[in-house]
């Protein structure tokens, strides 16, 4: 029973952030496309943890001389940032952009929190798991609701953003792949900057930086979505 709680609370905030972004979609899309999407993200979860615990290992042979602080930026940024957010992207190329469903500019966006947060709700569980530890109630809603307002929401917001450039990749076909890269770039950079700042900087930026990176990313992911619906051309798919 225990286990069930766990799995419900690691499900939770995630189901609550995708109903509120499912709102943002004026033609909503099937219920079969939306499930299908969030659990391309719950699949992808464990080869990317798989793949970002190889990475650590490899980081942590490297030479001596290489300092512990720049083995941590690598491995935030790249060995875990880079390696999220381009597993991420790849389910939405692979699945959405040449899907039937892909009817409007906005749709990308949206399919880029949705299997972003179909990810968090799997890492989420794996968190709150506890292989040895009997159920601690109190424990267990104080993480949740860290996670809804962090974690959960951090990939919720990086991939939306990387959705807003993938769509406006589609009206301007000349630099697509350019717009892609900064898409990329920013959820990345942003994505780590948040882990790094969590686990390694000290006082109060600690927080602070986590903090600013949130609410300007979901000022970010509001606009974009604000600002595809004024956008008037018909959206070509090359």
């Amino acid at each position: 029973m225990a286990y069930l709680i766990y799995v419900i609370s690691g499900v939770i905030p995630s189901a609550i952030w995708l109903l509120f972004y499912l709102r943002k979609d004026a033609h909503p899309e099937s219920n079969w496309m939306i499930l299908k999407i969030f659990f391309w993200g719950i699949l992808i979860t464990m080869p990317v943890a798989l793949i970002e615990l190889g990475i650590l290992g490899e980081l942590n042979k490297l030479p001596l001389y290489f300092s512990p602080l720049l083995v941590s930026i690598l491995y935030w940024f790249l060995g875990v940032a880079f390696v999220e957010e381009i597993f991420k992207y790849l389910v939405i190329k692979g699945k959405v952009i040449m899907n039937s469903e892909f009817d409007e500019p906005s749709d990308v966006m949206l399919y880029m929190i949705i299997v972003a947060l179909g990810f968090a709700a799997l890492e989420n569980i794996l968190v709150l798991f506890p292989w040895s530890s009997p159920f601690l109630f109190l424990e267990t809603s104080l993480l949740c609701a860290s996670r809804f307002i962090g974690a959960t929401f951090l990939h919720a917001l990086c991939s939306g953003a990387l959705g807003y450039f993938l769509a406006l990749s589609f009206f301007e076909t000349k630099k697509r792949i350019r717009l892609t890269m900064i898409g990329l770039g920013i959820a990345v950079f942003l994505h780590g900057l948040y882990d790094f700042s969590i686990m390694r900087v000290e006082g109060g930026l600690k927080f602070a930086i986590p903090i600013i990176i949130l609410i300007s990313l979901a000022l970010f992911v509001s606009y974009g979505f604000k600002n595809l619906k004024t956008i008037k051309s018909t959206c070509q798919l090359k």
